[in-house]
Order: C-alpha cells, then sequence, then structure tokens
C-alpha cells in the first residue's frame, strides 16, 4: 500500500467516526441536593399526586409536610415554597389547594403518560393531569405540570392552572409563589 492509499484510509475512517459520534445537546442536566423519586416524569408526577390525595392540603405546605413532598419538588420550587411558607401575608392569602386550580383540591388524578421522552437530552416536559373532586356536585378539570430534569431525577417545578373558574389569580404555582 502506498502512503496515498495509506493517507486517504486514514482521512475516511476519521470522516466516517465523525458522521456516527452523537454529541448530547446538554452535556450536563444539573445537579439534585436532596434525594429524588425513581421513574419518569409522569410517573413522579402521578406519585406527588397520589401522595396529595391521600393527604390532602390547603394553602402553603408546612415544613413537615414540604419534607414529605421534598423527593417530587424540584430544588426552585421546594426553596420557593419554604421561602412561601415563613411569609405570614402570602400564607393568608393562599388558603386553596395550591397544586390545582381547584379551591378544594382533587379527590382522583390522573396523569398523562409521557408517551416517549424525545431523548435522553429533554430538560423539561409538560404533563397534562386530569383531575376531579367528588362530592354533592362532582367536578372535573385539567392543570398541567412541568416536570424538570434534575441530575438523574424528574421534579415537579411549577402547576399551570387550566381550570375556567381557577381559584388562583395567577396563571401558575411559581407566578402565586413570586408575588
Amino acid at each position: 500500500m502506498n502512503n496515498k492509499t495509506l493517507t486517504a484510509l486514514v482521512l475516511l475512517t476519521l470522516l466516517m467516526s465523525a458522521c456516527t459520534t452523537v454529541q448530547p445537546a446538554f452535556n450536563d442536566t444539573g445537579t439534585r441536593i436532596s434525594p429524588c423519586t425513581s421513574g419518569g416524569p409522569d410517573t413522579v408526577a402521578q406519585a406527588f399526586y397520589n401522595l396529595r390525595v391521600q393527604s390532602p392540603g390547603q394553602g402553603i405546605p408546612d415544613s413537615a409536610t414540604l419534607s414529605k413532598y421534598r423527593p417530587y419538588l424540584s430544588d426552585h420550587l421546594y426553596q420557593s415554597l419554604l421561602k412561601a411558607s415563613q411569609d405570614t401575608q402570602l400564607r393568608n392569602q393562599l388558603q386553596g389547594d395550591i397544586f390545582s386550580s381547584v379551591d378544594a383540591g382533587p379527590s382522583a388524578v390522573d396523569v398523562m403518560d409521557a408517551s416517549s421522552i424525545p431523548n435522553t437530552d429533554a430538560r423539561n416536559i409538560p404533563l397534562r393531569v386530569s383531575m376531579s373532586r367528588d362530592g354533592n356536585r362532582p367536578i372535573g378539570w385539567k392543570d398541567e405540570v412541568l416536570m424538570i430534569r434534575e441530575g438523574s431525577c424528574w421534579a415537579l417545578d411549577d402547576v399551570r392552572y387550566l381550570a375556567k373558574t381557577s381559584h388562583m389569580a395567577n396563571a401558575s404555582l411559581s407566578n402565586v409563589l413570586g408575588k
């Protein structure tokens, strides 16, 4: 084999290996400073709302309740809720269920499946949540949760209130807490 052929083979090999190498869009999906719940975004969201249905609460959760919610919440949302729990004025304003559009909160929740995560680079995924409340006048509504990836964990980062008769004046939980 002559030098020209060898050089051409080396260049062709390098060129082909460059074509098959896939670089992720995001090398770092962030970090997480606390324990989390395993599973995909829909699994984590469903587990969070199952916990809420088992132990419903109104207003901003106290520190004991927040510690139960911690594995399901993003670092940012958890810190925002901790800060809000110390704000007497905000606590007095927010009396209904802050994790749903309806004041009394849901008695049943069904998180829509994240049919597929487009790739492992996904950093956030909005999921629709069907909620209902039993009682004298059963009602049903949909909200949306934003699930984000922190390290290898999925966590709830925001709730977007979609019900037409939402008890919240703002469009999302982060807006309510940011007041």
